[in-house]
């Protein structure tokens, strides 16, 4: 268990970028022994990755391994590493890793040198909404990132087809239609998932406004209105699709997908960036004039 307690984020970033190569290697060459190495690899960066979580978790003074943002990133990480080991297995012929272990490795980059690692101020009576909260804007950020995917990859087969290239070479995709199932399934879920996220949300900062304690977020933070605007997003596809049948298949549903994706970048940017109350540029206010040292109060409290 001391080795194990040793794990790093280089351990399960370098195995992830092996597997990227491998990837890409299938435009070059074939290979018998590749998708047992594809395999391993991303297995064991999905092992390592698992037990640096857990250990982080243990190490951590909070109930949730979601105890601050870098920890966000993170888990979204693995989340869409698990959903790539598991396509990766049922489509072994497939180059699915292409599209997905780039999003896995920018996560990582993220968490590891651009997130803030300060815990998320917690309390037991608001900690059930405080962890739907989280859950539901991380599941929702990995569902997002799927459907861009698949919407990626969905593009690139149309074009293929439409061009009458062979589509038994090395550089395999899904069929058209499993990839518009999984574009329309993502837009769904995704602003399901987000509505929970914002709500949850909404009602923790309103309890939190009410005890007027210094964890309160303005209603105004960048990151609250910029988190509003893509469910209003998603809301909005989502209704569009059901009204108009033409938008849920085809090109249509792909370009959505994509764009909802540039909407999530957008309030991921401004998490990083923006000074927000929610972790953004290191110093920044919380809301109002309430720096840095009533945020650590809070914390404490």
């Amino acid at each position: 268990m001391n080795a194990l307690s040793g794990i790093s984020i280089t351990c399960f970033s370098a195995s992830y970028a092996i597997v990227l190569v491998l990837e890409l290697s299938r435009l070059w060459f074939r290979s018998g022994v590749r998708g047992m190495l594809l395999l391993a690899f991303a297995a064991l960066g999905l092992f390592t990755h698992t037990v640096y979580l857990v250990n982080e978790a243990a190490r951590s003074t909070a109930s949730a391994p979601l105890s601050s943002w870098r920890d966000w990133y993170i888990v979204a990480a693995w989340v869409l590493a698990a959903v790539y080991v598991y396509l990766a297995a049922a489509h072994p012929r497939q180059s699915l890793g292409v599209f997905l272990l780039p999003l896995v490795i920018a996560l990582i980059v993220t968490a590891h040198f651009l997130a803030d690692r300060t815990p998320f101020p917690q309390s037991d009576a608001l900690r059930v909404w405080a962890t739907v909260h989280g859950m539901a804007l991380l599941l929702g950020t990995v569902v997002v990132s799927l459907g861009f995917a698949a919407g990626v990859m969905y593009l690139v087969q149309d074009r293929r087809l439409r061009l009458k290239r062979p589509l038994s070479g090395r550089f395999r995709l899904p069929s058209l239609e499993w990839l518009d199932r999984i574009n329309g399934r993502a837009l769904v879920v995704s602003a399901l998932l987000l509505s929970v996220g914002v709500l949850s949300g909404v009602v923790l900062n309103t309890l939190n406004h009410r005890r007027d304690t210094n964890i309160a977020f303005p209603w105004t933070d960048p990151v609250v209105w910029t988190s509003g605007l893509l469910l209003l997003w998603l809301v909005a596809v989502s209704i569009f699709g059901a009204v108009y049948k033409p938008a849920r298949v085809g090109r249509k549903v792909a370009y959505l997908t994509l764009g909802s994706f540039a909407f999530l970048i957008m309030v991921l940017a401004v998490l990083l960036f923006a000074p927000s109350g929610h972790g953004g540029k290191p110093g920044s206010n919380h809301g109002g004039g309430r720096g840095a040292d009533s945020s650590a109060e809070g914390i404490r409290r």
